[in-house]
């Protein structure tokens, strides 16, 4: 009876066990179904398909970590089109229901750590991949693991994985995982396309590619591996190379979307276009629905750089359907690539992106676009600064020729000029009022590229470069500062900071990093120039003398090597030479020019400097002679040293100028007039002379007051460019020195 029961209860076990097994086969089928399609890059039906699983097993942990892997990986797949932060807010959702379906699951816990990776909180993954380590318990005897070898290397290969972020890894903490996983389980294909991965990114190819092999021997039926390796041959640009491995991975699964993309672009990039457009139609048919088809080839075309292509069918899209407002971001990315680029039409297509999409579904890659499109935009900006300036000095001469009008014919001429000039100012100067605005924007736009990751140097830098070529020299030090490292030599990057603010005119303030950088570099020649030129900055005039002994120390300490300072040495020589001529002390002046001339034997420019100097002072010299008869000696002294540079450059301008000049001067003195005499009358509106009016020479001591008549007479320096005329209660003029050298002016009350 007992043995009858035996027999009768057999097959009502069996069936039970089959069910039981049948039923795990197709559950097991569902989610490699979609895990298949998430592979094959068709995302929509990937979703589809696990939220339906969810339904029917929401206990199941591991449909919701795919679910999340799904919603990261349609990210990255498209991260024009798509945003960082909804996609790993979806996934965090799931992950999160996936740890309440099964705490003790490791899956979710990695799946939680790669989305607080990705968001830049460093502590909260660390934290969530402790928590999925600590679910993989030690082992001695691996047909004994806990949870099975296969989940536990499939796990240990998911927590390596997590530490890949911006096509970058941390190889000391993720290659021991997959070694580790690999010991477990070597049949597993995931973990071996995962090390594959990993290699990749380091730049090791060939062991990239034995990984990738060793996964399609572990699955031969599976296309990954073969697409990943073609992959590997595109970026070396090895094409021919690349082919078979995509066309294997179509026999392999007919459906397998991102193979057909990846010949389509491959085509491309060869210019076999009937070829490419063959392939991305099979791409587009496969990844179904004609707009978001259309919306991956027009990624595809962007990646492949054919950015007119691009531009041509998002307004295709646009036709069809207006809704889809995100594609203007990579028809304002493809307007700025594209050469020669349209930054107008990129700042159109950007400012449409940023008025129609939700901030959430904005990403970082917008703000680093549009600053960078605003500036190239106005890249003319330093030029029409430097155009107003010019304007502005070109409409004060005008004013000042019209102040000394001699008759109503010539004022009249003149007054056409100033207000020519006055026109284009205010039009130029309106253009540059437009630029700052958009200009300050691009800023903006950087500030809010750094909320993503405030200590990216790459961005900080190139912000700072860009607030220097846009003349905010005060913003480029500042930011130049944040990236000093005190733990490396960075005496380079302090000097750059010293520029910044020395070109800003914030010349105390670059004084004082010129000086860090001494001290820092006792030896250090460029800082010493810096120092110099910041002190010959404050003293422009020469009163103060302030600069001398900075000039004399960087002699001192480039003297060391004067052929290797060669350029700084002739600079100090040039300002110290300039300064003792000025304060018409010629010896020394002369003495410096001459060692210019001694400086390098070698060097022909150097002589002729040298020698331009000392005929310049010879000819300042004039001035302090009283007599005529003695000005002749100095003058055939400039003579000379004029000729000696015809010697060395028989064919130089200035020095054939120069003497032509000493002739016309020498013929003067004999009929007894002084060129450098200057002579005149300042009066005020009413026709009243003006008693004591100031007439100095710009950027010179000398300087004549005007009699009770208003008259003044007195000699000038030699080469004196511009009279500075002043009174108290009037407007002071700047008038050009001409051959006339008689100045009658009209002042105008303040």
């Amino acid at each position: 009876m007992i043995a009858m029961k035996r027999l009768i209860l057999k097959p009502v076990i069996l069936l039970a066990v089959l069910l039981t097994v049948f039923s795990f086969k197709i559950k097991a089928q569902d989610l490699e179904t979609a895990t298949l399609l998430t592979r094959s890059e068709q995302y929509d039906k990937a979703q589809a398909m696990f939220q339906e699983l969810i339904k029917k097993e929401p206990s199941n942990s591991k449909n919701y970590f795919f679910l999340g892997e799904n919603y990261l990986l349609d990210y990255f797949a498209d991260t024009i089109s798509n945003s960082l932060t909804v996609a790993a807010k979806s996934a965090k959702e799931v992950y999160q229901k996936g740890v309440e379906a099964n705490p003790n699951d490791p899956l979710n816990y990695i799946g939680l750590a790669k989305v607080a990776y990705y968001l830049g909180d460093n502590k909260t993954a660390v934290e969530d991949r402790a928590k999925a380590r600590s679910l993989l318990l030690p082992y001695k005897n691996i047909k004994k693991i806990v949870p099975p070898a296969k989940d536990y290397a499939f796990a240990l290969a998911k927590i390596a994985e997590s530490y890949i972020k911006d096509g970058q890894v941390d190889t000391s903490l993720a290659l021991p995982l997959i070694r580790e996983a690999i010991k477990i389980d070597n049949k597993d294909r995931d973990v071996y396309l995962i090390a594959g991965d990993i290699y990749i990114l380091v730049n090791d190819g060939s062991k990239a590619i034995s990984y990738y092999k060793m996964a399609e021997f572990a699955d031969p039926q599976s296309p990954t591996a073969n697409m990943k390796i073609g992959n590997i041959y595109v970026k070396g640009r090895a094409l021919q190379a690349a082919i078979p491995y995509f066309e294997e991975a179509i026999k392999l699964n007919a459906d397998y979307a991102p193979a057909y993309r990846e010949l389509g672009q491959l085509y491309l990039l060869a210019q076999r276009f009937d070829q490419s457009r063959e392939y991305f139609k099979k791409y587009l048919d496969l990844t179904a629905g004609n707009i978001p088809a259309k919306t991956k080839y027009v990624n595809a075309l962007f990646y492949a750089k054919d950015y007119d292509g691009v531009i041509k069918n998002v307004e295709e899209i646009f036709k069809v359907d207006k809704s889809r407002t995100y594609m203007n971001r990579i028809a304002g990315y493809s307007c700025y690539e594209k050469n020669p680029p349209d930054y107008d039409k990129a700042l159109y297509y950007m400012d449409a992106l940023f008025k129609t999409v939700a901030p959430d579904r904005l990403i970082k890659k917008d703000y680093y676009y549009m600053a960078r499109i605003l500036l190239k935009k106005n890249q003319n900006y330093p030029k029409m600064v430097d155009e107003l300036n010019g304007l502005k000095s070109q409409l004060d001469k005008e004013k000042s020729k019209y102040s000394t009008a001699a008759n109503a014919a010539e004022k009249t001429k003149v007054k056409a000029n100033v207000d020519g000039l006055t026109t284009k100012i205010d039009s130029l100067q309106e253009n540059i009022n437009k630029a700052n605005t958009e200009i300050d924007k691009a800023f903006e736009e950087y500030a809010k590229v750094l909320t993503y990751n405030p200590d990216d140097k790459g961005v900080l830098n190139e912000m700072a470069t860009n607030y220097y070529n846009y003349r905010r020299y005060d913003d480029a030090a500042r930011i130049w500062s944040k990236l000093l490292d005190p733990n490396k030599d960075y005496v380079e990057d302090l000097m750059r900071v010293g520029r910044a603010y020395y070109t800003g005119e914030k010349f105390k303030t670059a004084d004082s990093v010129f000086n860090v950088v001494i001290t820092k570099s006792p030896d250090y020649v460029p800082a010493y120039l810096m120092i110099a030129r910041t002190y010959s900055k404050m003293d422009p005039d020469f009163k103060l003398g302030i600069a001398k002994p900075k000039f004399e120390k960087l002699i001192e300490v480039a003297g060391s090597d004067p052929i290797k300072y060669e350029s700084e040495m002739m600079e100090a020589f040039g300002y110290l030479s300039y300064y003792y001529m000025m304060n018409n002390d010629f010896n020394d002046a002369k003495e410096y020019y001459t060692r210019m001339i001694n400086l390098n034997p070698d060097n022909k420019e150097n002589k002729i400097k040298g020698y331009m100097g000392i005929g310049s002072v010879e000819l300042r010299s004039t001035t302090a002679e009283k007599t005529n008869e003695g000005r002749l000696p100095i003058l055939a002294r400039a003579e000379e040293a004029y000729q000696k540079i015809l010697a060395i450059d028989p064919s130089n301008a200035s020095a054939k100028s120069q003497i032509n000049y000493v002739h016309e001067y020498v013929a003067q003195i004999k009929k007894g007039i002084n060129p450098n005499e200057i002579k005149g009358t300042i009066k005020n509106a009413a026709g009243q002379p003006l008693a004591y009016a100031s007439i100095r020479v710009k950027d010179t001591a000398a300087e004549n007051l005007t009699s009770s008549k208003g008259e003044f007479k007195f000699e000038i320096p030699e080469g004196s460019a511009v009279l500075i005329i002043s009174a108290k209660g009037y407007k002071t003029q700047e008038i050009p020195i001409t051959k006339t050298r008689v100045y009658n002016i009209t002042l105008e009350q303040e």
